[in-house]
């Protein structure tokens, strides 16, 4: 796998392609660093190597052109704090200003581009794009996991025009080799944990994993399908009909592959969707309308807690049930825990997709796992087995 580990970067310009597309308020306040932050160790690599940098970002979804608020003038002040030093700002990618600045660009300097989703041609995976973008660098570093399973004009294109300079920043790297302790190196027994609202968004992985793994948890709103699959009572439980057979079929196919596969017993019942509505814990299989399942309860927990104890690779996906609110958090901060405790005792933890880590954030518990991926959609379609266009423009 070719890193910046393998190059030298004294006098060149190093384009990157970073994934700064993180939550900005109305008063332009970044939300949350953690994108930003994961790319300082790149960043400063081929900084302190007398390389000059420039990156490229989207932020959110520009309809049809510039849109102040969508601005990455708004994330200098914190980048340049970040780096420790003054970080100049392009307010075009690819205009006069983006060619000027990166024209006399010393060693040792950071060039910011302005939003790449201000052109309609980077979501199209535009060439002509892709080469204006190239023509401002001498080297190319993807560093980009969040957007790596796109394949626009700065993730997947542009690499072509450095067919023996272009490699992964340590993002990426650190995705693709921890991703693949648990889907090509796993130590067993491996335990994958999935969560979250619908069965729906979770097939891809659950088939491609049913080979893999020996134990399969079950948790989260996608819970009752199967619940309901089995012929329990789910009440006014969140349920996807069109989905009952297709959990059927996991089932059987679980029994058939020899894998273990665990569905919560007892759930946390509200009245309402509502952190206020009455609460009470019942069987998960005998609930009754207006009653509804908005967390795992606790001989769930109990039962997931001996699996993972028992476990050496661990990947979870998907909260336990509605954590936001926190009447109905147990279950997400209890597997949370659990992680923390197995990697103490030496099991390879994993944690990804957008509410996983949110809740590994919110109990602090990010620097007790073994690797919280920065990637949501891309981290899915990697478990899912798919070729991402990012990595594979790389690897080709």
């Amino acid at each position: 796998m070719q890193t910046i580990d393998n190059f030298t970067f004294k006098n060149k310009k190093v384009l990157i392609r970073v994934d700064f597309n993180v939550p900005i308020d109305a008063q332009n306040n970044i939300g949350d660093t953690n994108r930003i932050d994961a790319t300082i160790p790149t960043i400063t690599r081929i900084l302190n190597d007398g390389g000059a940098v420039i990156l490229m970002s989207h932020l959110g979804r520009p309809k049809g052109g510039p849109e102040e608020k969508f601005s990455l003038k708004h994330i200098l002040p914190y980048l340049s704090l970040k780096l420790g030093r003054p970080v100049k700002f392009a307010d075009d990618c690819i205009g006069l200003s983006a060619k000027d600045l990166a024209g006399s660009l010393q060693s040792g300097e950071v060039l910011l581009l302005e939003n790449l989703r201000f052109y309609k041609e980077e979501e199209k995976g535009d060439r002509e794009f892709a080469q204006k973008l190239a023509a401002l660098g001498d080297m190319y570093v993807n560093d980009a996991f969040g957007t790596a399973h796109r394949a626009h004009a700065s993730t997947a294109i542009v690499a072509d025009f450095f067919p023996d300079t272009k490699m992964f920043g340590y993002v990426m790297a650190n995705e693709i080799i921890n991703l693949d302790k648990c889907l090509k190196e796993a130590k067993r027994p491996f335990t994958a944990i999935l969560g979250g609202a619908k069965v729906s968004t979770k097939i891809e992985i659950i088939n491609h994993l049913m080979d893999k793994v020996d134990n399969l948890i079950i948790g989260g709103g996608m819970m009752f399908t199967f619940i309901k699959a089995l012929g329990g009572e789910i009440g006014a439980s969140m349920i996807e009909e069109d989905f009952v057979e297709l959990a059927k079929d996991i089932v059987a196919k679980a029994k058939s592959k020899g894998v273990n596969l665990y569905i919560p017993p007892d759930a946390v019942l509200a009245d309402a969707f509502s952190n206020d509505a009455n609460k009470r814990t019942s069987s998960a299989y005998e609930i009754q309308v207006p009653w509804m399942g908005l967390d795992i309860g606790p001989a769930s927990c109990q039962k997931f807690n001996l699996v993972i104890e028992q476990s050496k690779t661990i990947l979870w996906n998907g909260p336990m049930g509605v954590f936001e609110m926190n009447n109905y958090e147990a279950g997400t901060r209890f597997i949370a825990l659990a992680l923390a405790r197995a990697t103490e005792n030496g099991a390879f933890t994993l944690v990804g997709g957008g509410d996983s880590v949110a809740a590994i954030h919110k109990y602090n518990l990010a620097e007790k796992v073994s690797y919280v991926s920065t990637g949501g959609g891309a981290m899915l379609e990697y478990i899912e087995g798919k070729q991402l266009p990012g990595i594979s423009a790389i690897l080709d």
